[in-house]
């Protein structure tokens, strides 16, 4: 198999020696400005990487479910190396963000929750800002919902899909309520609307950023993706063909720099040009709803998905139908919600249907291993420091060795009965996990 790649030049951070003139003096004035210069490069590089611990949307940097810090927690429980644990203001299944001190999930209350109150007049939905310091809530966003919504959501409620950040404003989608915008204070900046239709497994997928835009994939409010600006809320372009969609759209980065929107439907695998919203290529795809979102790696994006457990690879960057000339491969291994990570030439994943542990290899699509696990995960499967983490629906949280042989390093559990259907979230040495209750900070 081909795999994109791009040469990269990297020129040398340390200056060279001073050296000397016809005299035989040493000149130092260039030698200290390299000097200087390399310090000033150090700085700014030390703040990159102080960035790079926030986890800006659904499944963190790029969509894809991985960290690149080290050191963090193996083990946990309700009284050991555990933080804090905050009480939500309302139920719901959404991952946090995290943005520095700041952590951010939406939830909801007043119906669908178990409570007394069985009125659907009295649903609230909730953006919440968490201090990560100490786990206190620093303000509570209460949004009335468009109604009528969905008179009972299976399993993840009325707030299912995640919130993203650009650094200085907050975006959420609330399915038929639509998509809002709020600053970093909390105040609502705007709310747009991008379909009305609603469905009994609820909205679940997330806002991706791109450029100017917020591009949300409203399968069940229109059948439709749509891109809205991020200053006005208006809508810029819109695609249909959405069909029994539940995933998150991924921009998978292309050789010549170029990025595509991708996302996966009822039996496509769908290419996109974000700023325009045109279709450039699609692939046979998952030939059933699709819930587990695309990955990419070299201009190399995988799905998997369906109740027929299917994986596909498909390099993007084609035009048309490019079933014939871009499918790499195909294998028989899928899940039917959670989604993969990818680490060191392997795809890993455990599925909610068969409860399975898989381990494909990239290169040809061989499954290295399928073994049979202990408890059930709705959440994506999220990975840093040679580990995988599992958080399953009720059984705990696992942590996985990123390695092409099964191996199970920890289980962890918590005192909460609740249902854990949200992502595991790393930041900054920490891993914060979200209950249908409870958001826990897990770490020093």
């Amino acid at each position: 198999m081909t795999v994109l790649s791009s040469d990269a030049i990297i020129s040398p951070l340390v200056p060279t020696p001073p050296n000397h003139d016809s005299t035989g003096v040493t000149t130092l004035t260039n030698y200290h400005c390299s000097i200087n210069r390399l310090a000033i490069l150090l700085f700014f590089t030390m703040n990159s990487l102080t960035l790079a611990t926030d986890w800006p949307q659904f499944r963190g940097p790029g969509g894809l479910g991985v960290s690149e810090e080290t050191d963090l927690p193996v083990e946990w429980s309700g009284t050991d190396n555990l933080a804090w644990r905050l009480e939500l203001p309302g139920h719901g299944a959404s991952s946090p963000i995290v943005l520095g001190d700041k952590v951010y999930v939406t939830c909801y209350s007043g119906y669908g929750t178990g409570d007394d109150s069985q009125k659907m007049e009295d649903l609230t939905l909730h953006v919440v800002c968490v201090n990560r310091k100490n786990g206190s809530i620093d303000w509570d966003q209460n949004i009335k919902p468009k109604l009528p919504e969905t008179e009972r959501v299976r399993d993840h409620g009325y707030a299912g899909p995640t919130p993203a950040t650009d650094g200085k404003s907050l975006y959420v989608f609330f399915g038929k309520t639509g998509v809002l915008k709020f600053d970093l204070n909390g105040k609502q900046l705007w709310q747009a609307d991008v379909g009305s239709n609603t469905h009994g497994w609820g909205c679940g997928t997330s806002p991706v950023l791109f450029e100017n835009l917020v591009i949300v994939n409203a399968s069940v409010e229109s059948g439709s993706l749509v891109a809205l600006d991020q200053a006005s809320g208006k809508e810029v372009w819109r695609a249909p063909g959405m069909k029994s969609s539940w995933n998150t759209p991924h921009l998978v980065s292309l050789a010549n720099g170029q990025q595509e929107l991708v996302v996966s439907v009822k039996d496509y695998i769908l290419g996109f040009d974000p700023k325009t919203g045109k279709e450039l290529w699609r692939c046979d795809g998952i030939q059933d709803y699709v819930c587990p979102s695309i990955i990419s790696q070299d201009g190399i994006v995988y799905a998997i998905g369906g109740r027929t457990s299917r994986a596909i690879a498909v390099r993007a960057g084609g035009r048309g139908d490019v079933t014939e000339t871009h499918m790499l491969w195909e294998a028989k291994a899928g899940a039917n919600v959670a989604s993969p990570i990818i680490h060191d030439g392997h795809m890993y994943w455990v599925s909610d249907r068969n409860q399975v542990a898989y381990c494909v290899r990239l290169s040809d699509g061989e499954v290295l291993y399928s073994e049979r696990f202990r408890a059930q995960p709705y959440a994506s499967a999220t990975a840093g420091d040679g580990k995988i983490y599992i958080a399953t629906r009720w059984g705990g949280t696992y942590v996985l060795a990123a390695k092409p042989e099964f191996t199970q390093i920890a289980h962890n559990t918590l005192d909460d009965s609740s249902t854990f259907n949200a992502s595991p979230v790393i930041s900054n040495g920490q891993i914060f996990l979200r209950s249908d209750r409870f958001l826990y900070c897990i770490g020093k």
